[in-house]
């Protein structure tokens, strides 16, 4: 689902709302998601799943075309677990 499909969606069942604010809530909702990761939180939707950040440690790699021995820097990962619920949902 794209982020328009997904405003088409709430402005079918809100036909109170009107798109322009439906979209500025949805921009305003993974704003929020972003910026609360960005500083390391977790972000949970109870029975949707969580996002997290997870640290990937510098590590050693070869480049497969060349055979070069390379550094990766460690980085930080966004990391998502579905909840219950979406588990349950998916697996029945």
């Amino acid at each position: 689902m794209t982020r328009s499909e997904l405003i088409e969606k709430i402005a079918a069942k809100n036909p109170n709302l009107t798109i322009k604010d439906i979209e500025n809530i949805v921009e305003v909702i993974f704003a929020s998601v972003i910026e609360a990761m960005a500083k390391g939180d977790r972000v949970e939707f109870r029975g949707f799943g969580s996002f997290c950040v997870h640290t990937r440690e510098k590590r050693a790699a070869k480049n497969p075309r060349t055979g070069e021995r390379l550094l990766i820097d460690a980085r930080k990962i966004p990391h998502f677990k579905a909840g219950k619920q979406l588990y349950d949902m998916l697996n029945q």
